[in-house]
């Protein structure tokens, strides 16, 4: 386990060196917040009735998108990590004796934290101190406080395995487009990331029950603005446990069948 903590402790401080890279991330996430809002804005003063969140629930819900994009953004993969495969560095990779899914998976954890750490801080300072309606809210109550960072840290653990599981299904195809995109954009609208899960037509909220992607971000959101109980939130909790067991166990039985057969690429 030192190993791997190592390997998480090393892409953590490399990407920590990216703070232009996270300042411009910064401005976008800024911008893309508060053209949401005003979308949503318009959206609520049009007269719509019977809304399943009300407008300070989404925009809190949608600031908090913005602010830990970098962590629950399901279409974001590591580079890194497909170059190996495309030009053969995966070789070396094997060479070390270690399991190379968990090398892999603590690497994109650790990148995940470290693009979060540098975009949260100032995002939800300055949208706490921005007037109603883009008013960046507190949580709920401290119960589902308590529950959204739970939720969330599982959500990191869940997130963490799909990104894995894209470099693998390469190891297989070759090329990281194709099947990996398609995965990639189902995951992006079904998670809640373009539009909350409660806005859903009924048929895609009972798919979205069903598909891991809802229980990357959609749930600790809820959970911190108070559009799911305490009760509904445990148990989300315990199916993303399910989940991130799953993709987990999952990854490393295609990883290990993956790796007799791969091909190394590169001179």
């Amino acid at each position: 386990m030192k190993a791997y903590f190592t390997y998480f402790k090393l892409k953590f401080i490399s990407s920590l060196q990216y703070r232009t890279a996270a300042w411009a991330g910064i401005a976008t996430q800024f911008f893309f917040g508060f053209v949401y809002i005003m979308v949503y804005i318009a959206f609520y003063e049009s007269g719509g009735e019977n809304l399943p969140m009300s407008l300070s629930q989404v925009v809190t819900y949608l600031w908090l998108n913005q602010a830990l994009l970098a962590l629950v953004n399901q279409f974001s993969r590591d580079q890194e990590l497909f170059k190996l495969i495309r030009e053969g560095g995966i070789s070396y990779e094997l060479a070390r004796p270690k399991n190379l899914y968990f090398m892999w998976y603590f690497k994109v954890i650790g990148q995940r934290l470290a693009s979060v750490l540098l975009r949260f801080i100032p995002l939800v300072i300055v949208t706490s101190l921005l007037p109603y309606p883009f008013h960046f809210g507190g949580p709920a109550s401290f119960s589902h406080f308590v529950l959204f960072f739970v939720s969330l840290g599982f959500g990191t653990l869940l997130v963490t395995a799909l990104t894995v599981f894209y470099p693998i299904i390469t190891l297989v195809t070759m090329n990281e487009k194709g099947i990996v995109n398609l995965v990639m954009t189902l995951a992006d609208i079904l998670s809640g990331i373009v539009v909350p899960i409660p806005f859903f037509p009924k048929f895609l909220q009972v798919i979205s029950r069903v598909l891991p992607f809802q229980y990357i971000s959609d749930l600790p959101f809820r959970l911190y603005v108070g559009n799911i109980s305490v009760q509904d939130g445990v148990f989300g909790i315990c199916i993303q446990a399910i989940w991130i067991v799953i993709f987990i166990l999952l990854g490393n039985i295609l990883m290990k069948r993956s790796l007799k057969r791969v091909v190394v690429q590169g001179g």
